[in-house]
């Protein structure tokens, strides 16, 4: 189901796309940056367009059928054009941000969402790189929202909306903004913390729009000059110009510890822990990496950076979260 100003919206938006996009691919070969590669470029196009497809059948036969029977029975009525879009968009971001929460803090999630972090390029084209399979499920926090009463058309366009501002933050070319809007806003400095390896930046900022969020609930991390970001994943994927292993390659991790010889409660943490669980300390979360990080700087007094660094070594060797 499409209504005709989401047409309208994507009908604008890919000539808007191809001149920023343009724009900052010729920036980055003047400059000599050369943040683009035409595999990466070419993966990212691939998994959009699936995850596009994907997302129009499943609306076309499923999801806005069921969040129009939840509007039906909706508790609420808003009569105010100007407060019903604006709470629409702040209840979006509130549902987007959850979302984003749970991908990355439930391993079966992180498994679909992985997909949109394992670049080691950091650009506009970034955004497009989807987590292929989450349209199966994102609508589910969509619901209570039409049971606020609001309508599946206008949801799905707000999210229209939302996502193209998620997308325009995936950019090095804008530094900082000013202050106040880094206050409210999610910026490009926020993002990307969100998609570094960096151990003390894992699994913060959330938020598509908003900032605050994190803020309010403890995912908020500063972008640091002492701490530049490395983008992807603590372990690299293995044959990553595989866009089906790119997709895949966590569920196959995912199938390694469903197979060793554990109790049936740990099989389920191994799919519902956060990523790097294990129930022997053979890999970490990020929550235990940054413990790890913070008590050897106190032990050791070695200087942050130091500590970082020999943290990612061993990440890198095997003890990863992702």
């Amino acid at each position: 189901m499409h209504s005709s100003r989401e047409s309208w919206f994507f009908i604008f938006s890919v000539p808007f796309y191809t001149i920023l996009i343009g724009t900052e691919i010729l920036l980055s070969n003047w400059s000599g940056k050369k943040i683009y590669t035409l595999k990466d470029t070419i993966q990212n196009i691939y998994f959009t367009l699936i995850n596009a497809g994907l997302d129009l059948l499943l609306r076309s036969v499923f999801y806005v059928a069921v969040l129009m029977w939840m509007y039906q029975h909706h508790f609420v009525q808003i009569e105010n054009a100007f407060l019903y879009w604006f709470t629409l968009l702040i209840l979006e971001d509130f549902a987007f941000y959850i979302e984003h929460r749970v991908d990355h803090y439930c391993r079966i999630f992180w498994a679909v969402h992985v997909t949109h972090h394992s670049s080691n390029e950091f650009n506009l084209t970034t955004g497009f790189r989807s987590s292929v399979f989450q349209p199966v499920y994102r609508f589910i926090y969509f619901i209570p929202i039409a049971l606020l009463g609001y309508h599946p058309l206008d949801i799905v366009f707000m999210y229209s909306i939302t996502q193209t501002y998620g997308i325009l933050v995936h950019t090095e070319y804008i530094k900082k903004m000013p202050r106040w809007f880094e206050k409210i806003f999610v910026s490009p400095s926020h993002h990307r913390v969100h998609h570094a390896s960096n151990i003390l930046y894992l699994d913060k900022n959330m938020g598509m729009c908003f900032i605050f969020w994190d803020k309010m609930f403890g995912t908020f991390q500063e972008e640091l000059d002492k701490e530049p970001v490395k983008y992807g994943l603590t372990k690299p994927v293995e044959n990553d110009h595989n866009p089906i292993n790119a997709i895949f390659h966590e569920w196959k991790n995912i199938g390694k510890d469903l197979r060793r010889k554990t109790s049936f409660t740990t099989k389920l943490k191994y799919l519902f822990m956060p990523p790097g669980w294990s129930h022997d300390g053979s890999s970490k979360t990020a929550n235990e990496l940054r413990k790890e990080l913070l008590q050897d700087t106190i032990t050791t007094s070695q200087p942050m950076e130091t500590t970082i660094q020999t943290a990612v070594n061993k990440v890198q060797s095997g003890h990863s979260p992702l």
